[in-house]
């Protein structure tokens, strides 16, 4: 899986096997082995290919776009599928989705609308955290 994620990642990135060479201080045969899965890189280079692509050191070396369907996200960003609104508008939040952002039955989900961007979901408490942050940030400079 490792060398077809540092292939896609290459590419994505508009890079050139001589380029990710140059910036890891090796040889561009070495990218080349990585990529073709004769050879394995080293956990010194996975995580500076890690820092490079911006993704995780578990994402380059287990994700699989066979398996998920899309290829690796940055991270901390995330596509988690789509999901059917049933005829009451209702939405089922994918597993992953409520895990990764703790969010439990009788939350609580504010949702914000916008024309040209879409819908956001965020919890209710979070956003007023920040909204009562921003209240007092004003007060102070009044």
């Amino acid at each position: 899986m490792i060398n077809m994620n540092l292939k896609d990642l290459r590419k994505t990135h508009k890079y050139t096997q001589e380029e990710i060479a140059e910036k890891l201080g090796i040889s561009r045969q070495a990218v080349a082995k990585w990529e073709n899965g004769e050879t394995v890189t080293d956990i010194n280079n996975c995580l500076a290919l890690a820092q490079l692509y911006k993704v995780s050191l578990d994402d380059l070396v287990n994700h699989s776009k066979q398996r998920d369907g899309i290829g690796i996200q940055p991270e901390g960003k995330h596509v988690f599928g789509t999901v059917k609104v049933g005829e009451r508008g209702q939405i089922v939040i994918p597993k992953k989705a409520r895990e990764i952002f703790n969010i439990s039955p009788e939350d609580s989900l504010l949702v914000l609308g916008d024309e040209a961007q879409g819908i956001a979901l965020v919890k209710h408490d979070k956003f007023m955290h920040f909204a009562e942050a921003v209240f007092k940030a004003k007060e102070c400079k009044e």
